[in-house]
């Protein structure tokens, strides 16, 4: 009997000893993204108000998620709707409001004499992959690090749809729109718009991911790439060699063309935006991003976000 035992004994013990090592874990979320939101708060840069309201924790299904959510409706204190409304994290509130001010608003003003009062938005968090691919890794939308953006609605309440008039150059909303999207590059990671896929046609994708870091500073993934003429000059080097290019999968929201949609042509001619309607002096050229990470996460600055083997 007890030579029958032993051997179910061991067995106990080694499978025991297989969850204590954490065979059996429950996968989590890296560790940078819970020290983002919190270094975003302990700014103070995103203070809760009718517009910005404070969440419960979402905690998955598998690691998706956020430690602190919020309900997002407004941005500029109100002044500007965000039609939704969206689910997002501290960081991407914070982004926001510098991208209205330092981008958004002044070229309304130069290009409509009029701020705009409103943002359309397919979406921010909800619990998905890339593409929604089985297998893929993680879209950034599944730690509400990510947003939508469809549209801009100007005082006078005209729509500025980004699916209309992207790509009529020769219109003054089109240069608003690639405008908005250049500057967008200098305050978020990951900036996708029509022309990057076939799957941007209609909106510009938003995020924070951590790419790493290039010896310029954060690595950023643009597309398409704005012309020359909108972008500020490059960050000063840190003389160390340039971080090699990287071609991730990126994410999209996957939405149906309506059937008349005319043909998406990703190698349209960029050509030249024409001048602004309205007497106006043109901003500063737009100022690189600074990113304000505590010391606590400057060492996480250049990880990964390894997602792919664990995400379900």
């Amino acid at each position: 009997m007890a030579r029958r035992v032993l051997p179910w004994l061991v067995g106990c013990s080694a499978l025991v000893s297989l969850v204590g090592c954490g065979f059996y874990q429950r996968a989590e979320r890296p560790a940078w993204r819970m020290q983002a939101e919190e270094a975003c708060l302990a700014s103070k840069r995103v203070q809760p108000s009718a517009y910005i309201e404070p969440l419960n924790e979402i905690d998955g299904p598998g690691i998706c998620g956020l430690y602190h959510p919020f309900k997002l409706s407004g941005l500029s204190g109100g002044a500007v709707s965000v039609e939704g409304p969206v689910t997002i994290d501290c960081s991407m509130i914070a982004a926001l409001e510098d991208w209205l001010a330092d981008v958004v608003q002044p070229r309304a003003q130069a290009r409509f004499g009029e701020n705009v009062t409103g943002l359309t938005a397919f979406g921010a968090y909800t619990c998905r992959t890339v593409d929604n691919m089985a297998g893929a890794r993680l879209s950034e939308h599944a730690f509400g690090n990510a947003i939508d953006v469809s549209g801009f609605r100007l005082a006078d309440g005209r729509l500025i749809s980004i699916v209309k008039e992207w790509k009529d150059r020769d219109s003054q909303d089109s240069a608003f729109l690639h405008e908005v999207h250049a500057g967008a590059c200098q305050h978020f990671t990951t900036v996708l718009g029509p022309g990057a896929d076939v799957f941007h046609y209609n909106h510009f994708h938003l995020d924070l991911a951590m790419h790493g870091a290039t010896n310029t500073g954060l690595r950023r993934y643009c597309k398409p790439t704005p012309s020359p003429d909108l972008l500020p000059a490059p960050p000063p080097s840190d003389n160390l060699p340039p971080a090699p290019d990287i071609d991730e999968p990126q994410d999209v929201a996957r939405l149906d063309r309506p059937a008349d949609a005319a043909p998406i042509d990703l190698h349209a001619p960029s050509g030249a935006l024409p001048p602004p309607v309205h007497a106006y002096a043109p901003p500063p050229a737009y100022a690189p991003m600074t990113p304000r990470p505590p010391a606590s996460i400057e060492g996480v600055l250049q990880e990964g976000d390894v997602t792919s083997s664990i995400a379900k």
